[in-house]
């Protein structure tokens, strides 16, 4: 994706395709809201007020405008931006011209309770950041209340009791305003062809793996971290008598496999990525290029296990990981750096109180992209010796063992054979 500039005097449009229902308001404040946050739910509103009353469609605004109206930063907007859009709420159109850019955003409505707590992502983000007595709580809230009707008559009228009929027809205008939820989308890891051939072909019938089976099956996927290996046995067991897929049961046999793997924790968010819009652009085709590359593109988890030589993480290492990701809120490819250089410093062993240590100084210098926790670590680096020298027990320099990448003379080109090869065999594992 183009890395886009987005600057105060960029107009923007704001158009709604949907009608938001007082349910819907529920449904994001309480339900989207724990996902996305305070701010992004601000936004969504903040940009449906750019609406008249009546109107479908807003005036023309800067988005200075709306950083003034909110108080935010542009950082801030785009990030909330970008959250809208992951789940769904909100499309961006971008055109670039001379001398500002235009940009159009697409309002949609929330799912419903019904669809969100029976989605295979949302529900599951939602669990995992609320705990369960909170789940609970919104769980019970939505429900509908059941009422025995054994004892009682259904007297209700029909429509052609109350109403006579009216000769005529009118003509439907197609292009009147109705309730429209946006799609969220998953990028496919999945290689369907392989998968498809794994199974006997007298088990499943022509129109079993359509577009809507797909989608779902790429979502368990990285939802539960699933490939296309452990998804084989899943889906064949999904196949019902008629030869399609039971998508409830394909969910629940995902969260059962996932569960039975992981001692019955659901998922979490260690097996995510760097952001694309916090990504090196390509074209750069240097070693420290390729680690920069490495470190965006591998999740912690399995940067981990390729560093660990193919073993799992341990639950410990795991609970360094999720930490911080959710309590330091440091970004994937941040927290692929930081394990890299402290298992480098400390013969492969994960401290936790030093790594904490640094990460609560890159969350309050709000470090956010990899190159910036390359430089980081330089700095640290720095410091350790510095702190080695004036100790009491000074430790000879060559003694300990440095990330290539804070040499100076192979920062831009060289690289040990060792280091190449570490790359390399942490790249494989990207699916």
């Amino acid at each position: 994706m183009k890395n886009i500039i987005l600057l105060p005097a960029d107009s923007y449009v704001v158009i709604s395709k949907t009608v938001l229902s007082r349910n819907d308001t529920n449904v994001i404040s309480m339900l989207y809201e724990p996902i996305i946050g305070y701010t992004a739910v601000a936004l969504f509103y903040t940009l449906f007020d750019d609406l008249d009353k009546y109107s479908m469609m807003g005036e023309e605004y800067t988005h200075h405008h709306i950083m003034s109206v909110m108080g935010i930063s542009m950082d801030d907007f785009v990030e909330a931006r970008k959250k809208l859009e992951g789940v769904g709420l909100l499309k961006t159109y971008y055109k670039e011209e001379k001398d500002i850019n235009h940009y159009v955003y697409l309002l949609y409505s929330p799912v419903s309770s019904y669809e969100f707590f029976h989605h295979p992502i949302l529900n599951v983000v939602l669990y995992n950041n609320l705990g369960k007595e909170e789940y609970n709580k919104l769980l019970d809230y939505f429900k509908v209340p059941r009422v025995s009707l054994k004892d009682y008559s259904d007297i209700t009228e029909s429509f052609s009791s109350v109403f006579k009929t009216v000769p005529g027809t009118l003509e439907v205008n197609e292009k009147i305003a109705k309730r429209t939820t946006g799609n969220i989308n998953i990028s496919s890891n999945i290689d369907f062809d392989f998968l498809i051939e794994s199974i006997p072909k007298n088990m499943y019938s022509d129109k079993c793996f359509n577009d809507d089976v797909k989608n779902l099956i790429n979502t368990l996927s990285y939802t539960y971290n699933l490939d296309t290996e452990a998804l084989i046995s899943i889906v064949r067991d999904s196949i019902d008598e008629k030869g399609m897929i039971d998508k409830n049961y394909l969910r629940r046999s995902a969260r059962n496999f996932y569960q039975f793997r992981n001692e019955g924790q659901l998922p979490t968010i260690i097996y995510s990525t760097q952001p694309e819009y916090l990504k090196k652009p390509a074209g750069d085709k240097s070693n420290w290029a390729k680690m920069v590359y490495t470190f965006e593109n591998t999740s912690p988890y399995r940067f981990l296990k390729a560093k660990s030589g193919g073993a799992a993480p341990t639950s410990r290492d795991l609970n360094i990981i999720e930490s911080l990701l959710i309590d330091q809120k440091l970004k994937p490819g941040v927290v692929n750096v930081l394990l890299s250089y402290v298992l480098k410093v400390n013969n492969g062993r994960l401290n936790k109180s030093y790594i904490e240590s640094i990460a609560g100084e890159w969350k309050r210098l709000k470090v956010e992209t990899v190159e910036d926790a390359m430089k980081r670590c330089e700095k640290e680096y720095k410091k350790r010796k510095k702190s080695m020298k004036s100790g009491p027990t000074k430790k000879k320099e060559s003694s300990e063992s440095i990330p290539v990448w804070l040499d100076k003379e192979n920062k831009e080109d060289a690289a040990s054979e060792s280091d190449k090869e570490e790359m390399d065999d942490i790249l494989n594992t990207l699916v």
